[in-house]
Parts: C-alpha cells; structure tokens; sequence
C-alpha cells in the first residue's frame, strides 16, 4: 500500500502528467456490476469519424480538472463508489497514469480502464493494476485506417487486444456500429479475426449519430444490422451484448 506521504510527495509531478478533461461523480453503466467514478483523460491521437467526445480529443483543453481536485472528490466517495474507471479521450496517452491509478488504488476502489488499445506497451504497463479493461476494438485489423484516419493503428489495437487476453484481467470487448462505416461483411470478419484471438466477452454498441465528429456520419442511410445477424453473433461467444441498439 502507497503512504500518505508518498502520495503528497508525488503530487506536484503527477498534477503535470495528468490532464483530466471531465469527471463522472458516480455511474451505473462503465464498470459492471459496481457503483463507480469515471474519471476522463484529456487527449487523444486518433479521429475516429463516430467519436461523440470531441471535446477530448484535443491534448489541452481551458476546462481540465487538476488532479488534486480528483483525489479530494474520491476522498469523499470512499466507502459509497466500489471503482474509479479511467476513460477518455484516450487515458494510456498520458505518461502519468501508472502513477495515478496507484493513488487511486490505495484508496481502496478497484480500477476500470476504458481504452482503444492505442498504446499497447503502457496498457502492458498499466494492466496489473487494472481489475476490468473495456477495450474498444473498431473493427477488423485492415478496415482500421479508414475510421481512425491514422495509418496502422489496426496493428496497435489487435496487439492490445492480445494483451488483454494474455493479461489474464476481466475484459469486454466492445464495438461501436455505424452501419455506414462498419457493415455488415465488415462485421463478419471483425468476428472472425476476435474468435480466432479467443475472445469470450464481447458487446456490440449504438452509435449515437447526433455529433458525431465528422459531421457527414451524422445520417446514417445503410441497413439495420438484422435479426439473423445478431442471433449469430450471439453464439460466437460466451457473453455478448447488444447495447442500447436503436436504430443500429
């Protein structure tokens, strides 16, 4: 366990190598089955054309949270929230947060992770003290490119997925569905590619097209996935979700 001592003495330093961009006080929904903080990481590489945190993606911003802010917030939830889940933005961008997630830890919450697996080594780093990794996997290794708009970053995200496994931390594997970026071949092979991994836990998302980033994804005119298609994704894995589908 972290002294209260070392947790001031390191304080200075990590107030430079976090920038939070939003804080969550307590959910439902980010980290199954437990009451928990979101804390959200400022900052993030890729430009997804669905992405709905736009205001995160920037690596400044003039409305970020000091860190210290944040401990004191927890302080006061000890005992009411059982987790503290780092989302984003994306949080394995930011050098201090190891370091952040053991403050966080030796407070007693147990840590979630949000991530698109765009830093493969520092989730490695990081994935001892996580206790459940939601790791966003966008698509198929070689449909990548065209939803981030950054060129190999299938390979970096299907290493981490890979990293998940082997790590041996509870998991969901989560894909967002915009049916005019992702159909339904796309879907298939998407599956395929996870089932040959060995993925087991796996969760399909609505995406919610009222801002996304790139305003032209904002009408979606494709076809809903279909019945059949969800039936069958449900027998590819052990656990599978279909989360707050509407129109997908």
């Amino acid at each position: 366990m972290l002294t209260d001592n070392f947790l001031m003495k390191r304080k200075p330093d990590i107030e430079k190598e976090i920038v939070v961009g939003g804080l969550t006080p307590l959910t439902t929904i980010d980290y199954p089955g437990e009451l928990a903080a979101v804390i959200f990481m400022q900052g993030c590489p890729w430009s997804c054309g669905y992405c709905q945190n736009t205001d995160l993606l920037p690596a400044k911003s003039v409305n970020t949270i000091p860190w210290s802010d944040v401990l004191t917030l927890l302080q006061k939830r000890k005992g009411l929230l059982d987790a503290v889940v780092f989302s984003g933005g994306e949080p394995t961008l930011q050098s201090g947060l190891e370091l952040a997630m053991q403050q966080v830890k030796a407070m007693g919450f147990k840590i979630g992770l949000h991530t698109a697996g765009i830093y493969p080594q520092r989730l490695q780093q990081v994935l001892p003290l996580v206790d459940w990794v939601g790791l966003d996997v966008k698509s198929a290794k070689a449909d990548y490119d065209s939803i981030t708009g950054v060129k190999g970053s299938g390979e970096k995200a299907w290493k981490s997925a890979r990293v998940v496994i082997d790590s041996g931390v509870a998991y969901e594997f989560r894909t967002t569905v915009h049916p005019d970026m992702l159909d339904k071949q796309q879907l298939s092979e998407l599956v395929n590619e996870l089932t040959e991994l060995g993925a087991e836990n796996y969760v399909i998302q609505q995406c919610v097209t009222d801002h996304c980033l790139d305003e032209t994804r904002r009408v979606v005119s494709s076809p809903k996935l279909g019945q059949v298609v969800i039936n069958q994704l449900g027998k590819d894995f052990s656990s599978f979700e279909m989360r707050s589908l509407g129109s997908v």
